[in-house]
């Protein structure tokens, strides 16, 4: 039995994101870590997610408007 894998266009069509926002939270480092790596590093590479991880994020992530440039108990000056 295989396991497959969401590409970057699978992973927005799941989590309903264009695939250009997911491209820069991709770039921002705001997405999870790939469930798989196909050919070399950087732009040669092909990113796959499982379905799990995809839900998972999606649970979990921050929300629009979340200010996460503030350190979590500390009041802005």
């Amino acid at each position: 039995m295989s396991t497959h894998y969401l590409s970057l266009n699978g992973f927005a069509q799941r989590a309903g994101i264009s695939r250009s926002t997911l491209a820069t939270y991709r770039a921002d480092g705001r997405l999870p870590e790939p469930d798989a790596v196909i050919g070399g590093a950087g732009r040669g590479a092909t990113y796959g997610w499982l379905p799990e991880t995809i839900d998972y994020w999606l649970a979990h992530r921050v929300g629009q408007g979340t200010r996460t440039d503030l350190a979590a108990g500390k009041k802005q000056a």
